[in-house]
């Protein structure tokens, strides 16, 4: 039996996660949607970067899509329809955000589950468009 409890894995999963410059206002409640988004998703969200820039690169190259060829804003148009219609890759991104939140998170994450997976889908469409480029270097073979 292992001798880590939930604290200490919580303990180690915060301390994973790299530092985000966040905009909170000084009186925000850190019991919000917005709050979390903050605090949470965009930390492990920049912490998985790689993870989520791999998997979007994996579905690329499955659905045989045009992508290493074509200009940038047809590169964005690719990613934000490949993340907005193809459910698989969007319960795959969720799953890699999800399983780093400490229990606490978890138990949050659970009572606004759809406002939280709505927002965790877009930052994660807006970082996969911003990183286009690194998408088409993952898709070339090495």
């Amino acid at each position: 039996m292992s001798s880590f409890s939930t604290s200490d894995t919580d303990a180690a999963l915060l301390a994973l996660r790299p530092p985000v410059a966040t905009a909170l206002p000084a009186d925000a409640s850190p019991d919000t949607v917005g709050s979390f988004l903050h605090l949470t998703l965009r930390p492990v969200l920049k912490l998985q970067n790689l993870r989520l820039l791999t998997a979007v690169a994996d579905f690329i190259l499955d659905h045989h899509m045009a992508f290493a060829e074509v200009e940038r804003s047809a590169r964005e148009r690719v990613v934000g329809e490949l993340l907005s219609r193809n459910t698989k890759l969007r319960y795959t991104i969720i799953g890699l955000v999800t399983g780093l939140f400490t229990e606490a998170e978890t138990s949050f994450y659970r009572l606004h589950r759809a406002e939280l997976n709505r927002r965790l889908l877009e930052l994660a469409v807006r970082r996969a468009q911003d990183q286009t480029e690194t998408l088409a270097q993952l898709l070339r073979p090495e």
